[in-house]
């Protein structure tokens, strides 16, 4: 077998491993989210028992348009078969329409899954309500066309890459979660948690090189900045950490055992790891590029070339950071355009305030990685001639891949 083929053959198996691996992750984490570990107090009964089971609509009885407040819109009368709990296998009769607003063009249709609560009366008779669609199917779709086309693109760093992802959601679902769960501070859990997942993806898909070590080291430092930050931003603009009903409902599901301030803050650091690891390792590349093309440049030179590039790259990012903060918050700017209401008013609302400050406080953090993580690189990339037996452990200057931003 030539090389070439070689590569390929194992890069097949790395992409069926892979596959596997991502398969197993999300049959792991799903479950995880849905049983929160810890000492969570369960919700109080209310009612009659219940509950959400997946069921398969059998037929379509009747269809024809209805009044819900000022909209009229069609209605499905339909019978459907329960695929889970306790009733997997009772059809009963559920109206899609009836009671509640529905899209238009969103007709169920026999063989269609969707999600329905189902209600038992104290005499044993089963009524069904419409909660949503299955959408588990074309979701996994999703999940393999991303990790194919992540592999297609990249090769092996995309393998590594998706490796890193999985990492990412272990060490938030198994570590931070259900240590904030327990009631320990979320600030220090999603300050360890942050670094932990970072570096090992950092070094999973770049190796043990300098260039990482530095990056790695960078990315240590923004995290404590970011956290100074936030912690004073949060306290100065009076933030509770009671602005929204998640938190509420948080609150009395776990007892009161959380506290929604740092919850907040640490909200915060795991909101910016999504472009601090690009950040800083695009700096350290740079400045390792920039050596290994011109050996002879100290430090200073480094840290003010990679900084010319750094301008550009934080701009860019702080960008994209504010319009994925828009864009999440776009039906909420929305309704207060419609609202008619001062923005003096807007502003001071917690909820709004904690978005704000979430999003500078994010750009912040990005901003001061750059010159961290390009200063530590400069200097570790000109002195790295001088550390000796050192060299032998903390591996090469870089790896043969670089990863920058044209």
């Amino acid at each position: 077998m030539n090389p070439r083929n070689k590569n390929t053959l194992w890069l097949l198996i790395a992409t069926a491993l892979t596959l596997l691996a991502g398969a197993v992750v999300i049959l792991g984490v799903v479950p995880r989210l849905r049983t929160s570990p810890g000492e969570v107090k369960p919700a109080s009964q209310v009612g009659y028992p219940s509950a959400a089971v997946q069921a398969e609509v059998v037929a379509v009885l009747e269809e024809g348009k209805t009044q819900v407040g000022n909209v009229e819109q069609t209605y499905q009368l339909l019978r459907i078969r329960l695929l889970q709990g306790e009733w997997a296998g009772t059809q009963l009769e559920i109206d899609y329409g009836k009671r509640q607003t529905r899209p238009e063009g969103l007709n169920l249709a026999p063989g269609d899954r969707i999600l329905v609560l189902v209600n038992k009366s104290p005499d044993g008779f089963l009524q069904a309500y419409f909660l949503d669609f299955v959408r588990t199917r074309p979701l996994f779709w999703l999940f393999f066309t991303f990790i194919a086309f992540s592999i297609a693109v990249s090769g092996w760093k995309g393998v590594r890459g998706l490796l890193g992802m999985a990492i990412s959601l272990a060490v938030i679902v198994y570590y931070v979660i259900p240590q904030i769960l327990q009631g320990r501070d979320p600030v220090w859990v999603s300050i360890s948690g942050a670094f932990a997942l970072l570096a090992i993806t950092l070094y999973l898909i770049y190796g043990w090189t300098l260039k990482t070590h530095a990056a790695v080291l960078g990315t240590l430092l923004s995290l404590v900045l970011t956290a100074l930050l936030a912690d004073f931003f949060v306290g100065l603009t009076r933030l509770t950490g009671y602005g929204s009903e998640e938190a509420l409902f948080l609150m009395q599901q776990t007892g009161a055992t959380i506290n929604l301030r740092g919850l907040v803050l640490g909200g915060m650091l795991i909101g910016a790891l999504g472009v601090l690891d690009d950040l800083v390792i695009t700096q350290a590349s740079v400045v390792f590029e920039l050596h290994q093309l011109n050996p002879a440049l100290k430090a200073g030179e480094l840290y003010r070339r990679g900084l010319r590039v750094g301008r550009d790259h934080v701009a860019a990012t702080i960008n994209t950071l504010v319009l994925a903060y828009t864009g999440a918050a776009l039906p909420m700017l929305l309704l207060f355009t419609l609202s008619g209401e001062q923005y003096t008013y807007l502003l001071n609302l917690e909820f709004v305030t904690e978005e704000i400050v979430r999003t500078l406080i994010g750009s912040l953090g990005l901003i001061a990685a750059v010159p961290l993580t390009t200063l530590l690189a400069a200097l570790v990339a000109a002195q790295h001639h001088r550390l000796g037996t050192w060299a032998r452990f903390l591996g090469p200057a870089s790896g043969e891949d670089s990863h920058s931003h044209g």
